[in-house]
This record gives C-alpha cells, structure tokens and sequence, in this order.
C-alpha cells in the first residue's frame, strides 16, 4: 500500500496526518493537527478540524464536518450530510472554544444520513443510527436509533443485520449470537461472515 490519495481539489493542511490508502475526494479541507487512520474514505466536501482524531477504516460520506471534540474510533460509517456538534449552546457573539464537549463514536457503529450527534454522547460499538435521527444522549452498543429525539427501537448485529426485538440469539446472516449484558446486549460467539 502507499500513502494517501489527495484529490487535487482538497486542501490537506501542514501538520495534518493521512495514513496509508486514505482518500481525500473534492473538494475536502483538513486542517492543521487532525489525525485520519488507514484505508478511510472522506467523500466530497467533507471537513476535519484540527484536534480531531479518525481511526482506520472509516467512511465519511459527502459534506459531514468532523468538528474539534468528536473522535472516531475504527470501522466508523458516517451516512451523507450527518451533522456532528460542539457546542450545546452556540451564539455568534459568544466565544465557546473552551466549552466544547467530546463526542465519541466507538469501533464500527453506522451514522445515517442527515443524522445530527449532539455533542457530549458516545455511540457505543456497533450501534446504528437512522437516517435523520437526532441523538441526544449516550447509545449502547448494537443499539438501532431512530427519531427525534433517538430513541431505541431494537438491536443490530455488527454485521449490520437487525437482529430480532429482544437482540437475544443468533444473527440469522452471519451466526453471530449475542446475550443481555446488563441494560445492552453483547455478543457471545463470532459468526462467519
């Protein structure tokens, strides 16, 4: 693998760190100290601020803005035009910088399109966001998140199948079984796919 492919059209700033076999498509502005993994794809129009941090593997579709606060982990879906905040109670007139939550996105959990994070949650592993749902609070892992306000309405497999309403059992997919693990579910056995 080489290094990262940087569409001629995107701005990646000094200072900016891209991994080996990212794409940077049109477009796309990186700023100065954001860190992207291995293997990501940032579709057209797409923003990472300074102080943020991508892991490998992500795919952040078309015009999604990586705002400073909000960390990827691994495996990280972001569906086209999901909005991620910063700040709980922005004014114009009014400098927040140093009030800007952490918005955490953990290993392979799957933003819908023109979904919108308010900061200060964590999106556990797996979860899955539907399109326009706006999250307001933590999610759980293998949580399926839908509405406004999200709220959960079943479980997913981290193979992306939704599994059925109690989450308990196997993933008829990919034979993945999970179990209750405290108020969530969590897997027991890895299927095959």
């Amino acid at each position: 693998m080489s290094g990262p492919f940087i569409h001629e059209s995107a701005y990646v700033d000094d200072g900016a760190v891209i991994g080996e076999g990212t794409k940077v498509w049109h477009f796309c502005h990186v700023l100065s100290g954001a860190v992207i993994g291995e293997r990501c794809s940032l579709g057209q129009n797409v923003v990472v601020m300074n102080g943020t941090r991508i892991g490998d593997n992500c795919k952040i579709q078309n015009n999604v803005s990586i705002y400073e606060g909000v960390e990827l982990e691994n495996d990280v879906f972001c569906g086209p035009s999901m909005v991620f905040t910063n700040v709980i109670n922005p004014r114009s007139h009014v400098s927040r910088k140093n009030e800007y939550r952490r918005t955490l996105v953990k290993r392979g959990a799957s933003i819908g399109a023109n979904a919108t994070i308010v900061c200060g949650s964590t999106l556990g592993e797996f979860a899955f966001i539907g399109a326009g749902a706006v999250v307001t609070k933590d999610v759980l892992p293998y949580a399926l998140m839908a509405g406004v306000p999200a709220r959960r309405i079943g479980w997913m497999c981290q193979c992306g199948e939704r599994l059925d309403d109690a989450g308990v059992g196997t993933c008829a997919a990919c034979g993945t079984t999970y179990e209750r693990s405290g108020a969530g579910i969590a897997p027991t056995t890895e299927g095959g796919r």
